[in-house]
C-alpha cells in the first residue's frame, strides 16, 4: 500500500510522510546489524590468525575478498531482483540468510570454512542495498535523498563501531569464564559470531511487516506495471554473472558473444596466472578474477538484454566515474577500518576489549556524524549546484589521507585514537553524495540495478582490495604500518575521478530521459 504525502510545508513543498521515516529508521537498523556482522571480524582478527595459523594476507582475504567479491557478485542479480519484485521481502530473506551464515561462521575450525560462511554474509548481505536504496528513493523526494540515503548509509558505521566494542566484550567475557573453550567447544571468538548473528533473525519479521510504495511515487511517475515473471529474470541474470553459467548465457546472445565473452575469460584468466606464477596468492587473485569476468559478463549481457539501463548506468561517464571516485575513497576507508584495531593490539600494546570499545564507539560516533553532515551539505549544495554533491565526494577523496598518515606513524596511542576520528569522519561524508548522485543519473526503475553498480565500486575496488593489499604488504615488509600507509598512493586516481564526475554530472542528469527514450525506453 502507498502512503501519500499529505500536507505542505510553508514553502508548499509537499511533506513527507511520516511512514517515511519510520520506514528510514527501521532500515537504518538493518544496515547497523548488517555492518555488525560484517565488521565484528577485525577485532578478533588477532584470536582468528592465531587458532587458524593465519597471515595478515588471509586476513585481509577473509575480511575483504571472500565476503567482498560474492557481494558485488550477486549484487547486481539481486538489484535487478529489487527492481521486479517486493523489496521488502528480497530485504527479509536476505537478512535472514545474512544471519545464519554470521551464527554458523562460529563454528568454523579452519580459514576454509570461515571463508565459505563469509561468502555466505556476502550474498545474503548484497540483498539489503539494492532494496534499501530503492525503497528511500520511493519514499523521499529528490530535495531529500541525500539526507536520508545519508541516515540510513549511517548505519554502516553505527554497526562498525558497535561490532567492535560488542566483539571485545564477548571474548574478554567468554575466555575468562571458559578459559579452555566452553559450551560446543567454542573459544571467544567463535562465541562472538554466534552471538551476534541471531539478533538478525528477529529483524526480519519487522522488515517483512513494511509496506511497498509505488515505484518513482516521490517523483510524481506514474508505476510501471508489474514485472510478469521477476524470477524468471532474476535467474536469467544469474547467467549473465556467475560463472560458469555465464558461458551458457552468452551463448544466448549468438555466437560473436560467445567469443567475445571467451577472449575476455582468457585475458582475465592469463593476467590471474601471471600475478599467481610471480609468486601471489591463488585464491585472492582466482576470486578477484571471477568477479571481474562476472562483470564483464554482466556488463555485456545487459547492453543485448535492456539497452536503456546499459546505456545510463555502463554506457554513461559520469555515473562510472562517481562509481571509481567512491570507490577508491572505500578502497582507503576499508583498509583504515579493518587494521586500526589489530594494529592497536599488536603494534600500540592495547587489549582487545580496549581496542574495540574506543576504536568503535569512536568510528560509530565519527562515521555518523561524517556521513549525516556530508548528506545534509550535500543537498544544500544541489539545490544551488546540479553538480555540488561530488563537492562532498572531492572534499572526502582528500582530506582524510592527512589523518591516515598520521594515526599509523604514531607510537602515541592516544594520538592514533584522535587521529581516527577525523580520517573516518572526513572519509564517511562522500557516502549520501556518491550513492545520490547515482540514484539520481537513473530511471525509477533502474534504480535496484543502480544500486548494485554503485556497491561493485565498494566491494570489487575497496573491500576486496584495500585490506588484502594492505595485508599483502605487511606481511611482505613485515611492517602493518608500511601496509596501511602504502595505499595512499591511490589518492590522485581518486581525486581525478571525483573530478571528472564532477564536470560530467550536470548534463548527464539532464538528458537522463532524453538518452533513456533513445536507447529504446518508454517513457
Amino acid at each position: 500500500m502507498d502512503e501519500p504525502a499529505t500536507g505542505t510545508t510553508s514553502d508548499g513543498v509537499p511533506r513527507t510522510p511520516t511512514y517515511a521515516w519510520y520506514v528510514l529508521a527501521i532500515l537504518f537498523f538493518v544496515y547497523v546489524l548488517n555492518f555488525v556482522d560484517r565488521q565484528i571480524i577485525s577485532i578478533l582478527a588477532e584470536d582468528i590468525k592465531r587458532d587458524l595459523h593465519l597471515r595478515d594476507e588471509d586476513l585481509g582475504f577473509l575480511y575483504g575478498t571472500a565476503f567482498g567479491v560474492f557481494y558485488a557478485l550477486f549484487g547486481i542479480p539481486l538489484g535487478r531482483l529489487a527492481d521486479n519484485w517486493h523489496r521488502v521481502r528480497l530485504m527479509t530473506l536476505g537478512l535472514a540468510l545474512w544471519s545464519t551464515m554470521t551464527a554458523l561462521s562460529g563454528f568454523a575450525r579452519s580459514g576454509t570454512a570461515l571463508a565459505g560462511a563469509r561468502i555466505g554474509v556476502g550474498i545474503g548481505e548484497a540483498t539489503a542495498s539494492p532494496s534499501a536504496y530503492s525503497l528511500i528513493s520511493d519514499w523521499f523526494p529528490k530535495r531529500l535523498r541525500a539526507t536520508a540515503l545519508a541516515i540510513y548509509s549511517a548505519g554502516l558505521y553505527v554497526g562498525g563501531g558497535i561490532s567492535l566494542g560488542i566483539g571485545g566484550l564477548i571474548v574478554k567475557g567468554w575466555n575468562q569464564a571458559y578459559p579452555g573453550g566452553g559450551p560446543l567447544g567454542l573459544v571467544g571468538w567463535q562465541a562472538a559470531f554466534l552471538i551476534v548473528g541471531l539478533p538478525g533473525l528477529l529483524l526480519a519479521l519487522v522488515i517483512f511487516t513494511l509496506r511497498e510504495p509505488s515505484r518513482g511515487q516521490s517523483e510524481g511517475l506514474p508505476a510501471p506495471p508489474p514485472h510478469p515473471a521477476p524470477f524468471r529474470a532474476f535467474l536469467n541474470e544469474l547467467v549473465t554473472i556467475v560463472p560458469p553459467l555465464t558461458l551458457i548465457g552468452a551463448a544466448q546472445g549468438g555466437a560473436r558473444a560467445f567469443i567475445n565473452n571467451v577472449a575476455g575469460l582468457a585475458l582475465i584468466a592469463g593476467l590471474v596466472s601471471g600475478l599467481v606464477a610471480l609468486g601471489e596468492p591463488v585464491p585472492q587473485w582466482v576470486a578477484i578474477g571471477i568477479g571481474v569476468y562476472a562483470v564483464f559478463s554482466w556488463a555485456s549481457s545487459l547492453k543485448r538484454r535492456d539497452a536503456p539501463t546499459f546505456a545510463l548506468i555502463v554506457a554513461n561517464p559520469a555515473f562510472l566515474f562517481t562509481v571509481v571516485a567512491y570507490g577508491l575513497n572505500a578502497f582507503l576507508s576499508y583498509t583504515v577500518t579493518f587494521w586500526a584495531p589489530p594494529y592497536a593490539i599488536r603494534v600500540l600494546g592495547a587489549t582487545p576489549a580496549e581496542a574495540g570499545f574506543i576504536i568503535g564507539g569512536m568510528g560509530a560516533m565519527s562515521g555518523f556524524l561524517g556521513v549525516t553532515i556530508g548528506g545534509l551539505v550535500a543537498d544544500r549544495l544541489r539545490q544551488r549546484n546540479p553538480a555540488g554533491r561530488l563537492l562532498v565526494v572531492i572534499f572526502g577523496a582528500v582530506v582524510p589521507s592527512l589523518a591516515i598518515a598520521s594515526a599509523f606513524t604514531t607510537t602515541n596511542i592516544t594520538l592514533f585514537y584522535l587521529m581516527l576520528f577525523p580520517a573516518q569522519a572526513c572519509a564517511s561524508c562522500a557516502l549520501g553524495a556518491a550513492a545520490a548522485t547515482t540514484q539520481d543519473l537513473v530511471m525509477p526503475r533502474m534504480r535496484g540495478t543502480a544500486t548494485g553498480t554503485f556497491l561493485i565500486g565498494t566491494t570489487l575496488l575497496g573491500l576486496a582490495l584495500g585490506p588484502y593489499l594492505a595485508g599483502r604488504v605487511s606481511t611482505l615488509s613485515g611492517s602493518l604500518s608500511v601496509g596501511v600507509l602504502s595505499m595512499l598512493v591511490t589518492v590522485p586516481v581518486t581525486l581525478a575521478a571525483a573530478i571528472m564526475a564532477y564536470r560530467l554530472v550536470p548534463a548527464a542528469e539532464a538528458n537522463r530521459e532524453a538518452r533513456a527514450r533513445a536507447a529504446g525506453e518508454v517513457i
